[in-house]
């Protein structure tokens, strides 16, 4: 990681929140604002907004949203999903990789910036909090450097009470997204009706707080895998917070730039546009100095861009010295066009997207996987050997929000076919549930094709056909 002053360049070989001797570097953002952050502050609370919301919606008396891997239920769009439908979930998590690929390489960190729940957490609730309570990046300093007064301690109290606060009500909303936002109020209200969920709430907001309070920025520098990869997916044609320094250097202070010139040693255009003031440096979150490059912690948060188009404007300059760009644009002075590899990566993207659509569109709301009975062969049929007998295991789930009724399972194309179900009749089956039974099938060996031969059943429910699922049936060579 390269640091430029001037032509002066160094190398440092550790993160920016660890210092010369390996101790942690407590980081002081000054407070951003601008045009950017404001936009950044909307999209975070139309999220947080969703966050609260989403739980009390529900569809059909089921939540819009639920992942309850524990019980293996899951609810999307209202849509049920059970663990038959992993084919979809391996197909979503392929595009989704594709879909991290493509954006990382084409827009580098911007969902850390924009919509990543560690940044709107940090960013938009618990530093804003501190803001208000111990005031901006110099009054937070004094204040832990101080010793422990009364306003000291006041001051922390009500900082660290509020986060807590917040962190439980916070996990209580990731985990109603699992278990139900009613079994959550459920157990907030007696939390000896269900003591695992209870200690699990608690356990998961420590840790929510502790991240939050003092961990903070050290999650994406040291823990978050999708920071690392930044280093293998970005290329010089990635839009990333970038420095312009092409315009910008050479820098140096006003100040400087003015004692320069009245000793004859530097003429105004021998300098560039960054009056050196380190403002993009005092708004970073995670420490770090943007002029010095593309950075494994920056999570391009748009900090700097507000602090120095602020400084800009003040010294009549045009804005954008940081701005969103690629290396090459800034190097060659060109506009952002769509590479050859990024076209790829969006014609393959486009095409297991089309497979998962196409996919989740013809799944049944009726799962029949009907199965030979485990040890067993075929049979010739009692008392007549022109008829062979198979036994196999049925299990129907029913993916759907509501009961199915009046369910049959019927052989399909096999003349002579005889199909016993045990047992005989299944009135319903419950929404999200299952009938389980056995079927014997006895068809004649004048139908056989062989020593496997592909027998369809058919499901219906109310008259209506449910699902077709395939099988063999098993006879002599």
């Amino acid at each position: 990681m390269a640091q430029q002053k001037g032509n002066d360049i160094s190398f440092r070989d550790r993160i920016s929140t660890v210092d010369e001797s390996g101790k942690r570097r407590w980081i002081y953002p000054k407070k951003p604002h601008g045009k950017w952050y404001t936009r950044r502050i909307i999209v975070s609370y139309i999220l947080l907004a969703i966050l609260f919301t989403v739980p009390f919606i529900k569809y059909n008396g089921h939540p819009l949203f639920l992942f309850n891997v524990i019980e293996r239920k899951f609810i999307i769009f209202g849509q049920v999903f059970t663990p038959q439908d992993f084919h979809l979930f391996a197909i979503g998590m392929i595009a989704l990789m594709i879909f991290i690929v493509l954006f990382t390489y084409v827009f580098g960190r911007l969902f850390c910036g924009w919509v990543c729940p560690q940044t709107i957490f940090m960013e938009m609730v618990y530093r804003r909090i501190e803001y208000a309570i111990e005031g901006d990046a110099p009054a937070q300093r004094r204040l832990d450097a101080m010793p422990w007064t009364a306003e000291k301690i006041r001051k922390k109290v009500l900082k660290h009470t509020i986060f807590i606060i917040l962190a439980f009500v916070f996990i209580s909303m990731l985990l109603s997204l699992v278990f139900g936002i009613e079994k959550i109020i459920a157990t907030w209200q007696d939390p000896f009706s269900n003591t695992p969920l209870a200690i699990a709430i608690f356990v998961l907001s420590m840790i929510f707080y502790f991240i939050f309070a003092f961990f903070r920025e050290q999650v994406c520098t040291n823990v978050c895998p999708y920071g690392r990869l930044q280093s293998v997916l970005l290329t010089d044609d990635t839009i990333v917070v970038h420095y312009d320094y092409v315009r910008g250097e050479k820098r140096a202070s006003l100040k400087e730039r003015k004692r320069l010139i009245a000793e004859g040693k530097a003429k105004e255009e021998d300098f560039g546009d960054c009056i050196d003031c380190g403002q993009c440096v005092a708004v970073c979150p995670t420490g770090i100095d943007i002029r010095n490059g593309t950075q494994l912690e920056c999570i391009n948060c748009t900090a700097c861009m507000d602090a120095c188009d602020e400084v800009m404007v003040k010294i009549h300059k045009p804005t954008g010295l940081i701005r969103y760009a690629s290396e090459r644009s800034i190097r060659e002075q060109v506009p952002f066009t769509l590479t050859t590899r990024a076209k790829a990566y969006i014609a393959v993207l486009v095409v297991i997207l089309g497979l998962f659509i196409y996919m989740a569109s013809n799944r049944v709301a009726l799962e029949g996987i009907i199965l030979k009975e485990p040890g067993t062969t075929y049979q010739y049929a009692q008392g007549d050997s022109t008829k062979i007998t198979n036994i196999y295991n049925y299990n129907l789930i029913n993916k759907t929000s509501g009961d199915l009724k009046d369910v049959v399972i019927k052989v399909k194309g096999i003349p002579g076919a005889e199909l016993k179900v045990v047992p005989e009749k299944i009135d319903v089956i419950p929404e999200f549930g299952r009938a389980k039974g056995t079927i014997i099938l006895t068809i004649p060996v004048k139908e056989m094709k062989g020593y496997k031969t592909p027998v369809q059943f058919e499901i219906y429910s109310e008259g209506k056909l449910m699902h077709s699922p395939k099988t063999n049936f098993l006879g002599p060579h």
